[in-house]
């Protein structure tokens, strides 16, 4: 690979971390939804939905449903990587459980979620994503299923 090639991946990745990230702290944390349509392509896919629910409007719903139920949420982004069009980000989901959350009514908990998702991103738009959350530890503390011991 060049040095102009090189240089030009970089940028490409660096561009795409932004991306990434530009959704959480936007649309999630601030609530911003129309700006999932500039950042999510409109076949935009969830690998792991069986649903197959696809495009912006599918993000913004996962979003107002969180910001329903942990209006306070936070994302701690830890880590952000980039490999051309591919980007993993590692965070720490906080929030307070001040509303419904699927079908769980308020608790006034407050809880700390490690997640990890891996983007696909093509000419600035999130293009399909897959996350690993540990949902189980964010139901312990909740209260709804018991801690571990």
């Amino acid at each position: 690979m060049t040095q102009t090639e090189l240089r030009a991946a970089t940028h490409v990745g660096e561009h795409n971390k932004r991306v990434a990230e530009r959704l959480y702290r936007d649309v999630f944390e601030r609530g911003d939804l129309d700006r999932a349509d500039e950042l999510v392509h409109p076949d935009c896919r969830d690998l792991h939905d069986p649903q197959d629910r696809r495009g912006p409007e599918r993000v913004k719903e996962v979003a107002s449903m969180l910001r329903a139920a942990f209006p306070d949420q936070h994302w701690d982004i830890t880590r952000l990587l980039a490999d051309g069009e591919h980007v993993a980000m590692c965070s720490t989901w906080t929030g307070t459980h001040e509303g419904t959350f699927m079908g769980i009514p308020p608790t006034g908990k407050h809880v700390s979620v490690h997640h990890m998702y891996l983007f696909r991103i093509s000419d600035g738009q999130i293009t399909e994503y897959a996350a690993v959350r540990d949902d189980l530890e964010m139901m312990r503390q909740l209260g709804i299923v018991p801690t571990r011991g």
